[in-house]
């Protein structure tokens, strides 16, 4: 996946062989508890949604990279300082990502004795604001749609943001979006004050592409 800072993402994985990935509410929580740790360094959160077996983000980056500490000094192990002084190095939104996505799988591996991948290789990345690698289709399955978007620099943003919140209404889950615990759509009806998001750059980039 490639990544520029100020471009807006669709990312999305699913389950390897489109097994579930969720079993029980604790492992959406445990989830949005990693996204908030590895993905709001990188970026603002505009819209997600948690299904079953996938899951769909929509953000906007910030920071491609990110310094965090790495291991410690060796000099200072050998010397017996402490504290011993943490080492630096760059992580970038694809590390976070896989980092996040790892730790996820080992805590569902060891919580209900399986090994194994529970993703599939590859998470995709689509950029919404680079119009020219678009590709107007998400993977098709009976928790998702194809969508073909006429006019891509003025409708896809908003289509996007959109398909995202009316996942689970499209996959037959719920009646109305707002049914659903495991999306932002909550947040922005006021029904819940959620941090992952963030409302007031989502409110602004949607005005902008004259998306209300």
């Amino acid at each position: 996946m490639q990544f520029e800072e100020g471009h807006i993402y669709h990312i999305y994985n699913q389950g390897n062989n489109r097994q579930k990935i969720f079993f029980e509410r604790e492992n959406y929580l445990f989830f949005l508890k990693k996204m908030g740790e590895h993905l709001l360094p990188h970026c603002n959160i505009l819209a997600w949604c948690l299904m079953p077996n996938h899951f769909h983000w929509m953000v906007e980056v910030t920071k491609r990279d990110i310094v965090v500490a790495h291991g410690v000094s060796q000099s200072n192990l050998a010397s017996g300082n402490h504290p011993a002084k943490s080492l630096e190095k760059l992580r970038s939104i694809n590390d976070s990502i896989g980092i996040l996505l790892r730790s996820y799988t080992r805590a569902i591996n060891k919580a209900h004795k399986k090994s194994g991948s529970l993703f599939r290789p590859k998470t995709k990345a689509e950029c919404l604001t680079c119009i020219d690698g678009i590709t107007p289709a998400f993977f098709n399955t009976k928790y998702g749609t194809i969508i073909n978007i006429k006019d891509p620099e003025k409708e896809y943003l908003q289509q996007c943001f959109n398909y995202i919140h009316e996942n689970p209404v499209k996959a037959g889950m719920v009646k109305n979006a707002t049914e659903w615990e495991f999306s932002s759509c909550l947040d922005y009806y006021g029904k819940r004050n959620g941090k992952l998001i963030n409302r007031e750059r989502a409110k602004k980039i949607l005005s902008t592409h004259r998306m209300t």
